[in-house]
């Protein structure tokens, strides 16, 4: 953030990064969402009810990635939540190597469009999503979802990393 006059601009008091550990198991799936749900809430996020349900969505397509198509390698998942100013970040870190890929819309099939479905997401609400190889070897998803903030910051929505996955509160 920038400075205002000679006081440097302090965050707001919803920003920060919360990061926690799940098993790869389905039950991880409500539990990370609850979660989310519960952290914009303690913190008072000054969000509109679409960008929470949308950051939900998302969250809960990611962890059922990592838990369907992870678990065998990364028996533990993490997952992360950045909040700005002006926008959040969730993202879900496995050691699986495997870069997953947003499937095209197949009617035939009853699954395999969640990482569709968070580009989707994401993308009308005017953020973006990605997938990083993490140093480990294996992979971390993400999202940004913008929303108008208290304060106009001069920031835009960040791409990747907001701050170092290492980074908690």
């Amino acid at each position: 953030m920038e400075s205002r006059g000679s006081v440097p601009a302090r965050p707001l008091s919803y920003e920060g990064v919360w990061r926690f550990t799940a098993p790869a198991v389905d039950i991880s799936v409500p539990q990370a969402r609850h979660a989310v749900r519960d952290l914009l809430r303690r913190q008072r996020v000054p969000v509109r009810d679409g960008v929470v349900q949308g950051a939900l969505l998302i969250v809960s397509e990611l962890v059922t990635n990592a838990v369907q198509h992870a678990a065998l390698l990364s028996p533990e998942i993490a997952v992360e939540v950045a909040i700005g100013a002006a926008w959040i970040r969730v993202s879900v870190e496995d050691n699986h190597p495997y870069r997953p890929a947003a499937l095209e819309t197949d009617h035939a099939r009853t699954g395999g469009r969640g990482l569709l479905l968070v580009q989707e997401t994401s993308r009308e609400a005017g953020g973006d999503c990605g997938v990083e190889h993490t140093a480990g070897g294996g992979k971390i998803v993400w999202a940004v979802l913008p929303f108008p903030s208290p304060v106009a910051p001069d920031e835009p929505p960040p791409r990747g990393s907001v701050t170092s996955p290492r980074q908690t509160r």
